[in-house]
């Protein structure tokens, strides 16, 4: 049965395959709901736990919503990591939550093969105000907040070859709060929000035109790439996760045959606490694009269009 039949409260479900659940509770409340974690993407584990905890509660901000609460999950190899490692682990995440203003009111852990972290996190938004990612319009265009790149800047990092200055540029990209998506929650004329994340960028904006029954048109040119990435991409560096989501894309993305097979893997690049991807009018994008500069995201800028047509992304 489909999740709106059986629960009319439940405003978002797995249905559209969107960032988290939302579940109305009153006229003027409804609560956001994610969780998400993953095994160590650097070495240190501050930065690690910093990273898990920004990414789970991206998706809070996906939605519009405000976080407010957090639970640690944490995974732990009994009797092989030393205890100082897994406090770490956890400040990061507590750091990076009490960023957001977000209480970490308890959680779980486990004995785990290899270290796991994250969050289950909870927000609240206007049921109103909802961004999902399944209702973008004709003429919409299409914005996305963050330089693309993490996951070749972290294949590169497990090969010992990612220099200091690229690991900064990499962390300050993955622990930046997607802070924009509450101010953006206020906006009539933003229709759709995401966040990038495993899928790669064509993945996530697929999801948006197959929700919304559009066409996305996008300029490589356009796409923002974190230097550091731009120049690995160019050497080979790649993550197999991105060979995999460009399989899984099909025929559902077209790109010029002549194209070098790096421009398809960063397109492809699985992003660990990527930036939000947002569907908007015209009028509205230059409004947008304040928001995100006033909130410190300098990548942030037009990719592309929204039209009519089959579900599926043009590169140019």
């Amino acid at each position: 049965m489909p999740a709106g039949r059986a629960w009319p409260d439940l405003l978002v479900g797995h249905e559209s395959s969107d960032d988290a659940a939302v579940f109305r509770l009153n006229a003027t409340q409804a609560l956001v709901a994610t969780t998400d974690f993953f095994t160590p993407i650097v070495d240190d584990p501050y930065d690690f736990g910093r990273i898990a905890a920004t990414n789970a509660i991206s998706d809070v901000y996906a939605m519009g919503a405000r976080p407010i609460l957090a639970l640690a999950l944490l995974g732990v190899p009994l009797g092989k990591l030393p205890t100082e490692v897994v406090q770490r682990i956890v400040a990061g995440g507590h750091d990076v939550c009490a960023a957001a203003g977000v209480p970490i009111g308890g959680g779980h852990s486990i004995d785990s093969p290899e270290p796991l972290y994250g969050l289950v996190a909870l927000g609240l938004v206007d049921p109103a105000k909802v961004k999902r990612n399944d209702r973008a319009q004709p003429g919409d265009v299409l914005i996305l907040g963050k330089g693309l790149g993490i996951g070749i800047m972290s294949a590169a990092l497990k090969k010992g070859e990612l220099r200091p200055k690229a690991y900064a540029q990499m962390l300050e990209s993955a622990i930046q709060l997607n802070t924009p998506g509450v101010l953006l929650a206020e906006m009539a004329g933003v229709h759709a929000m995401t966040d990038v994340t495993g899928y790669g960028l064509l993945g996530h904006l697929l999801e948006i035109c197959r929700g919304s029954k559009l066409e996305a048109r996008v300029s490589f040119d356009a796409v923002p790439i974190l230097s550091a990435a731009r120049h690995l991409a160019e050497a080979g560096y790649a993550t197999g996760a991105s060979d995999r989501n460009w399989t899984g894309y099909g025929e559902a993305v077209v790109c010029p045959a002549d194209w070098p097979a790096w421009r398809r893997k960063v397109l492809s690049d699985p992003q660990t606490s990527g930036g939000l991807l947002v569907a908007c009018d015209a009028a509205t994008a230059p409004a947008v694009l304040d928001v995100f500069r006033d909130e410190g995201f300098r990548h942030a800028t037009m990719i592309g269009t929204l039209g009519a047509g089959d579900p599926r992304v043009m590169m140019t």
